[in-house]
């Protein structure tokens, strides 16, 4: 018999295929954007009364960044960050999240504002509207003041909480009249639970630790102090927003949350992998959805649970217009359980795929379940996909392309997950890719492995839009792989 052709007896007719004239397609004004943060690109760490970081400070240190890479100079975009917006617009982004570096603003931590690091965030914000690119700001992407960190041990203390809260309401001033959003805080649990503790494990069948700056080892009460912390920083934020800025700014976090993804879709295991999200997440994301810490994060932390008052969670749970999440895998596969606490955690497979980075298990499914999780348990009014994306080789060519078909593959799949959570009503209204340009210290990647973007699809186009890669002064074309076509969009 011939392959696929139906058996003479017992044979079902096979359907016509499904009309795909009308590709699916995204909701009306759903922004695609581009995400980087300040560290990571600006360079210029002294210019125009600055202040040091604790990244400035630690990336120098010896030992603890691969190959002594620092962000002294990145990719220069405090000097050039005209041509940046250029290659943006180039690329068809309608909006850009950038973030502002804390010390730049406040050399000290808190004071007196430095008017030229302001004035540096009013150019930039100019040059984007002007070309067609909505700006959305990032208060903290991990550079806080080292004069905070030497005054108040950092996160360690309310007092850095505080001076966020201050910090915030001055940029707010400063960019409310041109930026309508702003995002608090981006990834607690990675700038807080690395700088703050560290992991410890092997590499190469080799003792290995990961950090991040200031490089600390904290004890399990200490640690989750610094949590508590740092989402009262992101509550005074809000505050401070709502009453400094100017009327309709909108404010919200940057989390990377914790989705656990149901092995299978049905009511049971859906019920599950919402049970296990909302555990993952309790110490950031379900503080500052619920106000308030659920029993059982504070059961496990036991004598280890953060010390706090009742007008500390009022202010964590102030409320928020968007919540943004970066989502760029599954954290763990459940199964329904009946067991305590209701789910059981499914071990990775060895052979599960991964991308060039050896951390980014490839599950693209995360774009949907993520948003729709994070409305299901918390009835999030608006969310913003603040990052994902993938890291590639991006190894040029001798005619200059870069036929980067993995990152095309990942983002064309994550984006068709995430086309189905819009389908389903579920209120995602944008999504950053990360990131913008090439980021010369990434810090989660392999070596000779970059995270870029894909040109995003001019929508009033009849054929697919090519994929591009962005390069300082060029934007080279991708082998002629196409970005996934959903229709319009703003």
């Amino acid at each position: 018999m011939a392959p696929f052709a139906a058996s003479a007896q017992g044979s079902q007719k096979l359907e016509a295929p499904a009309d795909r004239s009308s590709p699916p397609q995204f909701p009306n004004g759903f922004v695609w954007g581009l995400a980087t943060s300040a560290y990571q690109i600006e360079g210029s760490p002294d210019a125009d009364g600055k202040g040091k970081s604790i990244w400035d400070t630690f990336s120098h240190i010896p030992g603890k960044i691969k190959n002594g890479d620092n962000g002294d100079i990145a990719s220069d975009h405090y000097r050039r960050y005209k041509q940046d917006v250029a290659l943006m617009k180039a690329m068809g982004a309608r909006a850009y999240r950038f973030s502002i570096s804390w010390p730049r603003i406040f050399p000290d931590g808190s004071g007196t504002p430095n008017a030229k690091g302001l004035d540096f965030y009013n150019r930039l914000v100019d040059e984007l509207l002007a070309a067609g690119i909505e700006p959305y700001a990032t208060l903290y992407h991990w550079d806080l003041p080292q004069a905070l960190q030497d005054k108040y041990r950092g996160w360690q203390s309310r007092e850095t909480s505080k001076a966020f809260g201050d910090y915030s309401s001055n940029v707010a001033k400063a960019l409310s009249d041109r930026v309508r959003h702003f995002f608090t805080i981006n990834e607690f649990s990675v700038f807080v639970d690395l700088g703050y503790r560290g992991i410890d494990t092997t590499a190469d069948g080799k003792p290995a630790r990961i950090e991040h700056a200031p490089g600390l080892r904290l004890s399990p009460a200490a640690l989750n102090q610094v949590r508590h912390y740092a989402v009262l920083g992101h509550g005074m934020a809000v505050q401070a927003i709502r009453a400094s800025g100017r009327a309709g700014t909108k404010v919200g976090p940057a989390e990377n949350i914790s989705v656990a993804v149901p092995v299978i879709e049905n009511a049971a295991h859906v019920k599950a992998a919402e049970r296990a999200t909302r555990d993952l997440n309790a110490a950031y994301l379900g503080a500052l959805l619920e106000g308030k810490y659920s029993d059982a994060y504070l059961t496990t932390a036991g004598r280890d649970a953060p010390v706090f008052t009742e007008e500390d969670m009022r202010i964590i749970g102030s409320p928020l217009d968007f919540v943004g999440i970066n989502v760029y895998r599954p954290s763990v596969y459940v199964t329904t359980s009946d067991a305590a606490p209701g789910y059981r955690v499914i071990p990775e497979s060895a052979s599960h795929p991964r991308m060039a980075s050896n951390w980014h298990l490839l599950g693209p499914e995360v774009l949907y379940w993520g948003p729709r999780l994070l409305q299901s348990i918390w009835n999030v009014k608006e969310i913003y996909i603040a990052e994902n994306g993938c890291a590639a080789a991006d190894e040029m060519a001798a005619d200059g392309t870069v036929s980067d078909s993995d990152r095309v593959m990942y983002l064309r799949n994550a984006m068709m997950q995430l086309q189905r959570a819009t389908a389903e009503s579920i209120p995602v209204k944008g999504n950053f890719v990360w990131s913008a340009m090439d980021i010369r210290m990434e810090r989660r990647l392999q070596p000779s492995v970059r995270a870029r973007p894909c040109r995003l699809q001019d929508a009033e186009a009849d054929t697919e839009a090519q994929c591009y890669v962005v390069s300082r002064g060029c934007v080279s074309k991708c082998g002629g792989v196409g970005w996934p076509k959903f229709g319009k969009s703003a």
